[in-house]
C-alpha cells in the first residue's frame, strides 16, 4: 500500500510539473506583440485591404444595475480613451438608484457616451444576457469591448491595447486581465490569488491552443462571432456565463488572442465580505458544468492534481512520522520512491514559485512573490473545499447577476 501511495504521488507531482513547465510557462515568457506593429496590418489571405472607419470602430459596452456612483467615475475614464473611433454604450438594467436621471442629465459633456434603458425583465433569458444582447444589436461598430461598472482602466490606452491583437483581421477575440485592487486582510489575498491563478489558466491554455474562457470585465470580440453562434442561446437561462460560457463555445486556437500589456488591465473593486464573495463564486462555479467536455477534463486534471499534490504529500509525511514513532523502516524500493517523490515535490514547488512569481510580476504584481509558496497551499485547500461543496451542493435559491 505504501508503494502504491508513493507511485501515485510521483505520478500526480509529475502531472503538476508538466502543467507548470509546459503550459504555465507560456504565459510567463509570452512576448506581447508591439502594438505599433499592428497599426498597418498585413492583409489576411483572401481578405480585402479596404477597411472603412466604421469597420475599425469599437463599441465599449457597460451593463449596469444600480451603479450610479461607479458610473460617475468610470464613464469619464472611458470617454477619454485614446482611439480614433469608438463609442461607450451603457445598458441601464432597471436601476432604481438614480442611474436613469444621471444618464439623462449628467453625461451630455461626454461626447462618446450614450445609453439604453431596459425597463423590464424577460423570462426567456437572464437579465444581463438580455442587456448584452440588446447592446450588441444596437452597437454602432462591429467590435465590442466589455467591462463592468465597478472597473477602472489602467490607462487611456486600455481600449487601443485590448483591440490591437484584432487589428490584423486574423483574430476575432481578445482576452484581457482584470485584477482586483489590493486591500488589507486575508479575504482580499484569497480573492487576488484565485483571480491570478484563474488568469494563468485561461491565458496559458489559450496560448497552448485550448482557449476556454474570458472575463467579462475585460473582453473584446467581433459582433459577427456573436451572431454567427446565436449569441447566448444555448445557455440563455443560466445565471452567469455571459463571458466564460460564450467564449467556451466560440473560441478556437486560431481566432483567439491574449493581451498582457499592463496598460490594458481593467482594475476591479473586490468583494469586502465573505458573504458577497461566496455568492459571487457560486455564480462562477454554477456555469463550470456547462463547459465542453475537453475543457472540463483539462481543468479537472489541473486543479485535481494541484489538490492531490498536497494531500498526498501530507499522507506521505504522516506515514514517515508513524514509521519514526514505531521505529520501523522502509524497504529499499520504498526508500527510493520516497526520495524520488520528495525530490520531485521540491522541484515542483520551486518551479511553481518561479513561474507563477514571474506571471504575477507581469500581471500587475497581483500577489507578492514571497507569498507564492503559501498561496500554492492556500489554492490547494480552496480548490479542494470548492470541489467538495460542488459535489454535495443542493438546489439553491435563484441567483442574480447584481
Amino acid at each position: 500500500m505504501i508503494t502504491a501511495l508513493l507511485i501515485t504521488w510521483l505520478f500526480i507531482v509529475g502531472i503538476q510539473l508538466i502543467f507548470i513547465l509546459l503550459v504555465y510557462s507560456r504565459t510567463a515568457f509570452y512576448r506581447q506583440p508591439d502594438r505599433n506593429d499592428s497599426l498597418l496590418p498585413p492583409v489576411p489571405s483572401g481578405k480585402s485591404t479596404a477597411q472603412t472607419p466604421v469597420q475599425r470602430g469599437i463599441t465599449v459596452v457597460v451593463c449596469a444595475r444600480n451603479e450610479w456612483e461607479n458610473l460617475t467615475e468610470l464613464l469619464p475614464m472611458l470617454n477619454d480613451q485614446i482611439y480614433p473611433l469608438f463609442e461607450v454604450l451603457v445598458m441601464d438594467d432597471r436601476s432604481t438608484d438614480g442611474t436613469k436621471l444621471f444618464l439623462e442629465n449628467e453625461i451630455a459633456h461626454l461626447s462618446r457616451v450614450r445609453f439604453i434603458r431596459i425597463e423590464k425583465e424577460h423570462e426567456h433569458v437572464t437579465p444581463k444576457k438580455y442587456a448584452l444582447t440588446i447592446a450588441i444589436k444596437k452597437a454602432s461598430y462591429p467590435t465590442v469591448l466589455l467591462t463592468d461598472a465597478d472597473c477602472r482602466p489602467a490607462s487611456t490606452d486600455w481600449l487601443a491595447g485590448m483591440v490591437a491583437p484584432m487589428e490584423t483581421g486574423t483574430k476575432d477575440i481578445s482576452l484581457g486581465f482584470s485584477p482586483y485592487e489590493p486591500q488589507p486582510g486575508f479575504l482580499n489575498l484569497l480573492i487576488r490569488s484565485e483571480t491570478l491563478f484563474t488568469a494563468i489558466q485561461y491565458f496559458s491554455l489559450a496560448l497552448a491552443g485550448s482557449p476556454y474562457m474570458g472575463v467579462g470585465r475585460n473582453l473584446a470580440y467581433r459582433t459577427s462571432v456573436f451572431f454567427d453562434n446565436k449569441g447566448f442561446y444555448t445557455h440563455k437561462n443560466v445565471v452567469g456565463g455571459d463571458d466564460d460560457l460564450f467564449i467556451n463555445e466560440v473560441a478556437t486556437c486560431s481566432n483567439t488572442a491574449i493581451c498582457l500589456d499592463p496598460n490594458t488591465f481593467m482594475w476591479s473593486k473586490p468583494k469586502t465580505t465573505w458573504t458577497d464573495w461566496r455568492l459571487q463564486k457560486r455564480r462562477h462555479l454554477n456555469v463550470g458544468k456547462y463547459y465542453k467536455s475537453g475543457n472540463k477534463f483539462r481543468l479537472g486534471l489541473l486543479t485535481g492534481s494541484h489538490v492531490l499534490n498536497w494531500l498526498l504529500a501530507l499522507a506521505v509525511g504522516l506515514i514517515v512520522l508513524v514509521h519514526e514513532l514505531l521505529h520501523t523502516s522502509f524497504t529499499a524500493s520504498e526508500w527510493l520512491l520516497l526520495l524520488a517523490g520528495t525530490g520531485l515535490f521540491i522541484v515542483r514547488k520551486l518551479a511553481f514559485w518561479g513561474i507563477v512569481g514571474r506571471i504575477s510580476y507581469r500581471l500587475g504584481h497581483t500577489v507578492h512573490w514571497a507569498t507564492i509558496p503559501f498561496i500554492d497551499l492556500l489554492l490547494a485547500v480552496y480548490y479542494g473545499l470548492a470541489g467538495i461543496k460542488t459535489l454535495f451542493r443542493r438546489r439553491k435559491k435563484r441567483l442574480y447577476w447584481r
